[in-house]
């Protein structure tokens, strides 16, 4: 009896020691938006600040030269880079999280949905993401922004301006399908083109954080930072995310992800990308902190 009773001993010992919950430093990485670099106070304070905060290591991922390519380099070509830089990142190979603001969260989704062979995003946060594209550039009178207003889907303009890829008319949407490069690639939005690997890659995620400003003047509508948008053909009304194709139709896994709760929809006071500490705290940090792994 004593040599039975010594056996469920070690039994259980061996099953607590196979299945000790331990946590594990998740990395992240941050993409920053169109006219900014990784050097730049902002990224560089605001990367700190998340690692400080969360206790994780944390980077800034840098496209090419910065802020130049920001504005310049195509966002294919963006995603394609950050794809081969994360895949030569040893740190990241067992998985990471991705925080991005504002266009970087298309180069982020990019390398979510179009990379292959890469390690797994867990946690994807973004911050004021153009997700279901830009309808006007208020504000703005530079040559450039005069291309993307008067002939935003000319190749040229597609080729040489980064955020021509996710400029959507909603009453131009023949050419917007057939001559935007980037944007109806992402969101699987052309009826014989939807592939279905970037819906999958997409529903992988644990956690996907979509963070809206109330006070956003640059994303228009701001909506777009949840998927909302107006109806095809038309400018109004303004269609809440739920209420579009791409979510009733699933195009690439948003509906699938909220119904199993993985999505949170995040209001926060303030204009594009100002966000307040507790809400940074609140909203981004927790999704950033150490993740509880099993050994076995």
């Amino acid at each position: 009896m004593e040599k039975s009773f010594q056996r469920s001993a070690l039994l259980v010992t061996l099953s607590l020691f196979f299945f000790i919950p331990v946590s594990i430093s998740v990395p992240f990485i941050l993409f920053h938006g169109v006219r900014d670099q990784c050097s730049n106070g902002g990224p560089s304070s605001f990367t700190q600040l998340l690692s400080n905060l969360s206790s994780s290591p944390g980077s800034c991922l840098e496209i090419g030269n910065g802020e130049k390519d920001s504005v310049s380099m195509p966002l294919t070509q963006q995603a394609s880079v950050a794809c081969e830089k994360v895949k030569q990142m040893k740190e990241l190979r067992q998985g990471y999280n991705i925080v991005a603001q504002s266009q970087g969260n298309m180069v982020a989704r990019g390398l979510i949905e179009f990379c292959d062979n890469a390690p797994p995003v867990f946690n994807y946060v973004s911050l004021g993401g153009p997700h279901a594209g830009i309808s006007d550039i208020p504000n703005c009178s530079s040559p450039v922004c005069q291309l993307l207003k008067t002939d935003v889907y000319s190749d040229y303009v597609q080729d040489h301006i980064a955020p021509s890829g996710y400029i959507k008319i909603p009453t131009d949407m023949k050419n917007y399908l057939k001559h935007s490069k980037y944007l109806p690639k992402l969101n699987n939005e052309r009826p014989n083109e939807r592939n279905s690997t970037y819906k999958e890659r997409f529903t992988s995620l644990h956690n996907l954080v979509l963070v809206m400003f109330q006070g956003d003047t640059v994303v228009i509508p701001k909506e777009s930072c949840w998927f909302g948008y107006y109806p095809d053909g038309a400018s109004t009304p303004l269609l809440p995310p739920q209420q579009t194709k791409l979510y009733k139709e699933d195009w690439i896994g948003l509906k699938t992800l909220d119904a199993a709760g993985k999505v949170k929809f995040v209001s926060v006071p303030g204009k594009h990308l100002q966000m307040a500490h507790d809400d940074v705290v609140k909203y981004v940090v927790p999704y950033l902190q150490n993740q509880p792994m099993f050994s076995s």
